[in-house]
């Protein structure tokens, strides 16, 4: 990603790899809004089905901010925030048109993908806080650490982005199970989604690494603005 000196000549270039990851970053924000309406039982602790790939999308999260900085994983998580919400329209128009009369899966469809408005804004807001918070954790801690210490700003960011998610999304939509059911929810998901990119932290490790050869780059976010509506502030 080069910039020329002259800002009103500035052309920037996306590297293949960086599109790469920002596709899928933002498919893996849309499989996890389509499928989180199930909720599942596992080891007696309740979980939506997201839990399975949304963490994917934290840990592409801190590769972009890591890698590319601050400025460039806005800009993707803006993106994601974007193409879900025009995915929302387009499945909610598909809704709308009339079923053939031969086709007996329209109750089903609206079973599936008839989110209510309160979800959709849920999910939005709940994303955009928690990715807009792991991204500007990964960027500061990395600056006062000098680049030391990978793996505590990737466990920080993470529990501070999902916390944030977790505290909107949860009691936003299961409010009605009362609120011991929504702590315990809210908990078992954090933990459940930390505990995951401990677990995946080595890879994650290899993945930066391997990027940063392959881009020869390193960012270090100094003297930019951390304003999280300044998208194109590149």
């Amino acid at each position: 990603m080069n910039q020329n000196k002259s800002a009103r000549e500035r052309r920037v270039t996306f590297s293949p790899v960086f599109i790469l990851m920002a596709v899928l970053f933002c498919t893996c924000l849309i499989i996890s809004n389509l499928i989180a309406s199930k909720v599942f039982v596992l080891l007696g602790v309740t979980l939506p089905a997201a839990v399975i790939v949304f963490p994917i999308s934290y840990i592409l999260n801190d590769c972009l901010s890591e890698v590319y900085g601050f400025r460039y994983a806005r800009l993707v998580i803006w993106m994601g925030f974007f193409m879900n919400f025009f995915v929302v329209l387009v499945t909610q128009l598909a809704i709308l048109l009339p079923g053939a009369p031969f086709w007996d899966g329209d109750q089903a469809f609206r079973a599936i993908f008839g989110v209510t408005p309160r979800a959709t804004l849920a999910s939005l807001l709940a994303f955009l806080a928690g990715s807009t918070l792991n991204a500007w954790v990964m960027s500061r801690m990395k600056v006062s650490q000098k680049g030391r210490n990978f793996w505590l700003r990737a466990i920080v960011s993470s529990l501070v982005g999902e916390c944030a998610d977790s505290l909107i999304f949860i009691p936003i939509m299961f409010w009605a199970m009362g609120f011991k059911a929504v702590v315990t929810m809210m908990v078992c998901q954090v933990s459940a989604k930390v505990i995951y990119e401990i677990i995946i932290l080595p890879i994650t490790k290899r993945v930066v690494n391997h990027v940063k050869r392959i881009e020869g780059i390193d960012t270090y976010d100094t003297n930019i603005s951390y304003d999280p509506f300044k998208i194109l502030d590149i």
